[in-house]
């Protein structure tokens, strides 16, 4: 199994980060549907609004259905080295990161959405104090469907997937967490966080 990847003391400084108001930080349980949603709020956005979907970088192969690159973990070590990533974590024995390229996005006033981790919202916050957290949630039923759909995990990964979709998370002070529930169809809880992302807009 992978280990947790941290970064040198060396990696570069990049400067005072935004605050995250222009940030809608998306999360659940794996096989909540994340991808799917940002696949339909995607298609949804109307050319002249100005939202961007942050792709993710994971020392996975990637589906065409996910909207992230795939690293070896000795690129994602580099990346971590050079100051690539806003954010990264570390779970199920797989690493995530985020560019940073969001700050550019935010500072040009455009809102983002990412596929972020409960488990790492802590960090998150710490780095975009005034981000909007969204997590998806999903009947323990249909998460089980969900996951058995994919074909991506074992019988065993899929319990410890189901385990670990029930475990509490850290949430900071000063931070609200919006509930999605996405138990009926994927176009539905979409067109909820296209208004969510929409309220942020009219900010």
């Amino acid at each position: 199994m992978n280990t947790a990847i941290t970064a040198r003391p060396s990696s570069p400084s990049l400067g005072p980060s935004p605050s995250g108001k222009h940030l809608i930080y998306l999360m659940g349980a794996s096989g909540s549907g994340k991808d799917t949603l940002l696949r339909h709020l995607r298609n949804a956005v109307q050319p002249g609004e100005p939202v961007l979907v942050a792709h993710r970088y994971i020392t996975r192969p990637s589906s065409d259905h996910e909207g992230s690159v795939s690293l070896s973990d000795e690129e994602f070590r580099r990346r971590i080295d050079l100051g690539c990533f806003a954010l990264h974590w570390h779970s199920h024995g797989l690493h995530y990161g985020v560019g940073i390229e969001i700050d550019a996005w935010m500072s040009g006033h455009a809102i983002v959405i990412l596929n972020g981790s409960r488990g790492h919202l802590a960090q998150a916050h710490a780095r975009y104090p005034e981000l909007t957290a969204v997590e998806i949630t999903v009947n323990p039923g249909v998460l089980a469907a969900r996951l058995t759909q994919r074909g991506r995990e074992t019988p065993d990964q899929i319990q410890a997937r189901l385990r670990q979709a029930t475990h509490r998370y850290t949430v900071p002070p000063m931070c609200t967490i919006t509930s999605l529930s996405n138990d009926t169809t994927p176009e539905d809880a979409a067109a909820e966080l296209l208004s969510i992302t929409r309220r942020l807009l009219s900010r």
